[in-house]
């Protein structure tokens, strides 16, 4: 059942009052949500927590700086959000719940059919395509949808468009991305080990001749060396980095590659059979559920920065390398979610789909606190 609360509102109107310059937060009470919240509230923005439990979102609410009577809205499923959002038609919504492939389609729709605008962070293939294919609907609405708005996708994507500026569309493209994350302690949760259970079912993708084809999870691993002298190994994945890097480039071959995947060649001799069990419906379910309930230890970043990486070449042969670097992975995908909703509820954004530099360019990824190192 859904449920709105009316007390507290933060506007200073009278309940029943339009909330058309609000601020919605899907899944407030987590990482990323809080911090989001935390930033925007600081922006003298109207910020509305939205989740299942109002006592866990008043506490996160505290956290991130709401008043303790802050409005939130209840709502235990994608579909009973997106009915909240026709009724109350708020002026963005940040979904930051996870399952980006189920829930990102909902949500939005119902941000496009009443004129609203839509911000995620998620980074996998099937999530941005998905919202990447409400395009047209949401620009016939004057609807701006941004996808990947983290550090996967923008930090790979802004390396990419910056080196292929005012160029022809080169030949080949590899990007390589490597977040420095701080752990949490607590449960993983069901958001995280969907994607987990998802990475090692999709397999791997990569670009040929322009085509989106299967390749192996952990293809091409790399160790790579940072412009700070650290290192770290990254092998290829599929992610909506792929995408953006296939986007901004034009380039027909582009493999996109991660720090996170399985690079040891015992794990990716593994990895299929494993992907074909976890394929299994009920098999899958199972994992998604023992994985979402593991408790980890809280941890420090591994490394001070954390990187986007791209190589892009061209048929002449000329090659260009550069670097997105930024802080700790999850407070960059918290700086730049926050940056794509102010700009999108002062009415900067573009009507249509979009992830993070295809809408409002590569300097994004600067005003979100990264530095750009190019060769």
């Amino acid at each position: 059942m859904s449920e709105t609360s009316r007390t507290g509102r933060t506007d200073g109107t009278a309940d029943g009052d339009s909330p058309d310059g609000e601020v919605w937060i899907v899944g407030a009470t987590g990482r990323v949500g809080r911090g989001v919240a935390a930033r925007l509230a600081a922006q003298g923005l109207r910020v509305v927590p939205v989740g299942r439990s109002r006592e866990r979102m008043t506490a996160a609410g505290a956290e991130a700086g709401l008043p303790p009577d802050v409005r939130t809205v209840v709502a235990d499923s994608a579909e009973r959000i997106a009915d909240e959002v026709v009724r109350e038609r708020p002026r963005v919504v940040v979904n930051t719940m996870g399952a980006y492939a189920a829930t990102a389609p909902v949500i939005a729709r119902a941000c496009v059919s009443v004129g609203g605008h839509y911000v995620d962070q998620a980074n996998d293939v099937a999530a941005v395509q998905g919202l990447l294919a409400l395009h047209d609907e949401a620009a016939r609405a004057g609807s701006t949808l941004v996808t990947g708005a983290g550090f996967g996708v923008l930090a790979t994507e802004a390396v990419v468009a910056k080196l292929c500026e005012e160029r022809p569309a080169p030949h080949r493209v590899r990007v390589d991305s490597v977040a420095s994350v701080a752990v949490e302690a607590g449960a993983l949760g069901v958001a995280l080990a969907t994607g987990i259970v998802d990475t090692l079912t999709s397999g791997g993708r990569r670009y040929a001749n322009g085509r989106l084809v299967a390749s192996r999870l952990g293809a091409d691993p790399r160790r790579l060396v940072f412009p700070d002298g650290t290192s770290a190994t990254s092998a290829g994945v599929a992610s909506g980095e792929l995408l953006a890097a296939r986007a901004a480039s034009g380039a027909p071959f582009v493999t996109a590659a991660s720090s996170l995947a399985p690079a040891s060649p015992f794990l990716r001799a593994v990895l299929p059979l494993l992907g074909r069990l976890l394929s299994v419906p009920a098999l899958r379910r199972l994992a998604v559920d023992r994985l979402g309930r593991v408790t980890v230890k809280a941890a420090p970043r591994p490394r001070e920065h954390s990187w986007g990486h791209a190589v892009v070449e061209w048929s002449d042969g000329t090659r260009r390398e550069g670097w997105l670097r930024a802080g700790e992975g999850m407070a960059f995908t918290t700086d730049v979610t926050a940056t794509v909703t102010g700009l999108l509820v002062r009415g900067a954004g573009r009507p249509g789909s979009w992830t993070p530099a295809a809408a409002f360019g590569h300097g994004l990824a600067t005003t979100a606190g990264g530095t750009f190192v190019l060769d």
